[in-house]
C-alpha cells in the first residue's frame, strides 16, 4: 500500500471515511483532521456512538423499521390507523413521509425493490410479511410509496399480484413525484400532496 499521508494512522482513518457513501477522499480526509481537533473524549464518545448503534439497532419485529424495541414507536402508537399501511423501500423514506405530517397510519419496510440486474429478487426484502400483515386481517388499505423507478414499479405490481386475493384497497402515491425520484429527496410539500391525492392501482 503505498502512503499518500504523513502518517499510516491518518491515511487508515481516510480510507475508511472514504468508504462511507458521499465521501470523498478529500472529504474524508478533512472529516479525520476535524476529529483530530477535538478533546480525545468527544472522539471516544463519537466512535463509541457509532459502535453501540452497529450493536444494539435492532428492527422492528412488525414493520422493520430501525428501532431500539422490539417493536418501534408507531407500531406500538394506539392512535395510528392501524386499517392503513404504507409501504416503503427503505428507512429513510418512513422518515421523509413522516416529515410531511400528512400520514397517520403504519409502515412497512421492504428493505429494497425488485432489481433483476442487481439480483434481487421478491425472496430478498420483506413482501412475504406484509402478505402476512394483510393475510391476518384489520388492513383496509395498502399505499404502494415506492420511488418513481423502473424497479419501483416492477415490486409494486408484484405486490399487487401477491395481495390480489385479499378484501383490501391496493393505491398508489400520485405522480407528483417526477419519473425516476427517490422518495427521500422529494420536497415535503409534494410528498404530502402525493400521499393525500393518491390513486387506485389497478396492476397496469
Amino acid at each position: 500500500m503505498i502512503q499518500q499521508y504523513p502518517s499510516q494512522l491518518l491515511q487508515k482513518a481516510v480510507e475508511e471515511f472514504a468508504k462511507l457513501p458521499g465521501i470523498g477522499r478529500k472529504t474524508a480526509l478533512r472529516l479525520v483532521l476535524h476529529l483530530l481537533r477535538r478533546e480525545p473524549e468527544e472522539v471516544e464518545r463519537f466512535a463509541e456512538a457509532v459502535a453501540k448503534l452497529r450493536r444494539e439497532v435492532k428492527y422492528c419485529s412488525v414493520c422493520h423499521n430501525i428501532c431500539d424495541d422490539d417493536v418501534c414507536a408507531i407500531c406500538a402508537d394506539k392512535n395510528r390507523d392501524r386499517s392503513l399501511i404504507c409501504v416503503v423501500e427503505n428507512v429513510q423514506d418512513v422518515m421523509a413521509v413522516e416529515a410531511t405530517m400528512q400520514y397517520h397510519g403504519l409502515y412497512h419496510v421492504l428493505g429494497g425493490v425488485i432489481s433483476p440486474m442487481d439480483g434481487i429478487g421478491p425472496g430478498d426484502i420483506e413482501i412475504d410479511s406484509l402478505v402476512e400483515r394483510v393475510a391476518r386481517g384489520g388492513v383496509g388499505e395498502v399505499i404502494l410509496a415506492l420511488g418513481s423507478t423502473m424497479e419501483g414499479d416492477t415490486t409494486n405490481f408484484y405486490i399487487y399480484r401477491k395481495l390480489s386475493q385479499y378484501d383490501v384497497r391496493l393505491s398508489v402515491i400520485a405522480r407528483g413525484i417526477s419519473v425516476g425520484d427517490e422518495l427521500e429527496y422529494t420536497d415535503e410539500v409534494t410528498l404530502g400532496r402525493s400521499i393525500l391525492n393518491r390513486t387506485l392501482f389497478d396492476g397496469k
